[in-house]
């Protein structure tokens, strides 16, 4: 059995909870998205804890950790000062970083600001602009079938977020962008179920489309050219975040890297577990011969 260690680590503005899964190489660190979902669905990488360590862990007002109710702790700079609090405690001086949708997205807005010292980053899905990510999203729920459509539109112009028959039409965009298997796995049941919803709708909004949060405006573009480690980008053909939004990123990334799946959406480290799971351990085995 693998070695496992949990624990809890003081950040600005509380505590966080952390598990760490197996020893030795060069440790991977996991970033979940939100903002408020829990660190639950990111246990499929734990498959790649036979050669090194893989930690992750539920960042503040998520999951386990503590959840104080103050929104001036909810931006992106203190959760970035998280990052930096978990690394220097947990002595992570060779590392690999990953992370998913806002967990991608607040990878690159640490390396960005701390130019820190990574042996590469992975960014699984997470776009490095909100107004992009807006506009494609609008293109994908015209794509629903029209009843849904229709209701996501009466109850958006309601402000009728949290109406069964709304939630109902959201979840067929869900299965279609966010994760295409069926069942979805229990894993990204309890990360739903454990989601911290007010985080959640004070920076993005109530629902994966309708982004109306303090993160609407959030754009990184023009910044991208900062970003000065080794890059994977990873995304699903029929991700929320669009392959046109990775490309995005891939264009303005020098010497960054694009694997698109073609049989997933947000989620390609659960719906082609397999293959992402080799092309992760290949990426790391080349940046680290490097």
């Amino acid at each position: 059995m693998p070695k496992v260690d949990e624990s809890y680590i003081e950040v600005p503005g509380g505590k966080v909870f952390y598990r760490s899964v197996g020893e030795g190489g060069v440790p991977l660190l996991a970033l979940h998205g939100g903002p408020g979902f829990t660190m639950e669905y990111l246990d499929s990488l734990e498959d790649l804890a036979d050669r090194r360590q893989v930690i992750r862990y539920d960042q503040l007002g998520c999951g386990r950790s503590e959840a104080p109710d103050d929104p001036d702790l909810w931006i992106a700079d203190r959760f970035v000062d998280e990052l930096v609090a978990v690394r220097e405690h947990l002595g992570l001086d060779r590392l690999h970083l990953w992370g998913n949708s806002w967990g991608g997205m607040l990878g690159m807005q640490y390396i960005i600001d701390c130019q820190p010292d990574l042996v590469s980053f992975t960014n699984c899905s997470g776009p490095a602009s909100m107004p992009l990510w807006i506009s494609e999203t609008r293109k994908l729920l015209a794509e629903l079938p029209e009843r849904a459509r229709n209701e996501i539109e009466r109850h958006e112009a309601e402000g009728w977020y949290n109406c069964p028959e709304y939630v109902a039409a959201v979840l067929q965009y869900d299965k279609r962008h966010v994760c295409r298997m069926d069942p979805w796995p229990p894993s990204l049941e309890r990360a739903f179920a454990g989601c911290n919803v007010s985080l959640y709708t004070f920076m993005a909004g109530p629902s994966e489309f309708a982004v109306i949060g303090t993160l609407k405006d959030w754009d990184i573009s023009d910044r991208l050219s900062e970003i000065n480690v080794p890059t994977l980008l990873t995304c699903g053909r029929h991700d929320e975040c669009t392959p046109l939004q990775m490309k995005h990123i891939h264009q303005r990334l020098p010497g960054s890297r694009l694997e698109i799946f073609e049989d997933s959406s947000h989620l390609q480290m659960h719906e082609e577990r397999e293959r992402y799971m080799k092309v992760m351990n290949d990426w790391f085995d080349e940046v680290e011969a490097a």
